[in-house]
């Protein structure tokens, strides 16, 4: 049944005060044995570590006290919880604590790395890889909907896999993620994933959060992996990439199709419109992909395409 905004602002704010009042100090080398790193990032660092009791392998992600507040990090901890019955989300393993300088919690490993490693540049993902990939994205998202939540982060980073066929995937990484319909201000920095009503939003400005703003980084997603570069760098008018786009996508009878969207199938064009409708409104929910699952994505001829611009080419460094 999917919940109400104030139902699930109301059990997330229930549960965080639970949380809260039970976050023992930990030395983790006295409880954990750490193998290795996972990953690393603005908000701290994520290790491979075994419990010395139970022998339970799990990930550690650790959050900088420096950058978090208790509040973010609980919020998190709690979606996590929250979500983790879903097949293609990271389980929450419901382990967390606090050291001097961070706050940790426990998930579920997935030894495969994530979307992004697998990632050429120019050349992208294989496209059955991405198929698979894309239909448990879409039924994680489904759910979270479900559930009231707005993931906000959905990026190839954030894609976990166990196996490197993407046969299993695993949504993860919700320190962004809110309540729907909660009013949420623009962040810092706008990613090539950032929808276009975020990243036009003024400093002082709030939107309501919504599914159609993971939908809309669905479909960047999409394209990243199936071409291997961006289509735009930022989703506003004064971005080249992403203004021939919109003029196409309005009036495609008189704006040429861009030219590094050459590669794709027209039940792919057709998909990705969808998902990629600027007026979110009208965009596409995440699911309507399982239509066109079944349709090629990529032309043949033009699996080779060559790029237009080296600027929207992925480099070697994340987008954090």
């Amino acid at each position: 049944m999917k919940l109400s905004l104030g139902n699930i602002a109301e059990r997330l704010k229930e549960m965080v005060q639970l949380t809260s009042q039970n976050l023992p100090q930990v030395e983790v080398t006295s409880s954990y044995t750490i193998l290795r790193e996972l990953g690393s990032g603005s908000y701290g660092h994520v290790m491979m570590a075994v419990h010395q009791h139970q022998g339970t392998p799990m990930a550690l992600k650790f959050v900088r006290k420096k950058h978090t507040e208790l509040q973010e990090f609980l919020n998190e901890y709690c979606i996590a919880l929250t979500l983790s019955a879903h097949p293609c989300i990271a389980t929450a393993l419901g382990i967390a604590f606090q050291t001097p300088q961070h706050y940790v919690f426990a998930q579920e490993l997935a030894l495969a790395n994530d979307l992004f490693s697998l990632m050429v540049p120019q050349i992208g993902v294989p496209e059955q890889r991405v198929k698979r990939c894309a239909l448990q994205l879409s039924s994680a998202l489904e759910y979270m909907e479900s559930k009231g939540l707005v993931h906000r982060d959905v990026k190839p980073e954030n894609v976990l896999l166990c196996d490197p066929e993407c046969r299993r995937i695993k949504l993860t990484d919700f320190g962004l993620s809110c309540p729907q319909g909660q009013a949420i201000a623009a962040l810092p920095e706008s990613l090539p994933y950032t929808a276009p009503e975020l990243c036009s939003l003024g400093p002082k400005a709030h939107l309501e959060a919504q599914p159609s703003l993971d939908t809309w980084s669905l479909g960047v997603l999409l394209f990243c992996v199936l071409t291997g570069y961006f289509p735009w760098l930022t989703a506003v008018s004064t971005d080249r990439h992403y203004r021939s786009f919109v003029c196409w996508h309005r009036s495609p009878c008189f704006a040429p199709c861009p030219p590094h969207w050459g590669c794709f199938t027209p039940q792919a064009l057709e998909m990705l419109k969808g998902l990629l409708m600027p007026n979110p409104a009208r965009r596409s929910p995440a699911k309507e992909l399982m239509a066109y699952i079944k349709a090629p994505w990529l032309l043949p001829e033009t699996r080779s395409h060559t790029r237009s611009s080296r600027e929207l080419f992925l480099g070697v460094s994340r987008y954090c």
